[in-house]
């Protein structure tokens, strides 16, 4: 089985206040659902209050990074078609577009 990325950048989702409880509760429940169902593998959103850094090579660290912004999800499903079905409860879930990226096969990862 292949691991999926499933993300979205904070602005996608456009959501009232009153709205956004319910957005809260939607998406754990896909949460749950992924977990029950075996392909969940991590998940969570970017803490845009703390700054990004980069690290060098030698340990050094920079200010600033490629932005990244949002939440993402990793699941582990059997096809893309099925990471797609997944995504899509997310997109509900969440109210807006989810892009998925598939990860490299490595034994190693």
């Amino acid at each position: 089985m292949s691991k999926y990325l499933i993300s979205f950048p904070s602005d996608a989702m456009v959501v009232s206040d009153a709205e956004f409880p319910q957005v809260v509760a939607d998406s754990h429940a896909v949460v749950r659902e992924a977990k029950s169902a075996g392909v969940w593998v991590f998940g969570g959103g970017i803490d845009e209050a703390v700054a990004p850094v980069s690290v060098d090579a030698d340990g050094t660290v920079l200010p600033g990074a490629s932005p990244l912004t949002g939440g993402f999800t990793v699941i582990e499903a059997p096809s893309r078609e099925v990471a797609l079905e997944w995504a899509a409860r997310f997109a509900r879930a969440c109210r807006c577009q989810q892009e998925v990226r598939q990860f490299g096969d490595d034994a190693e990862s």
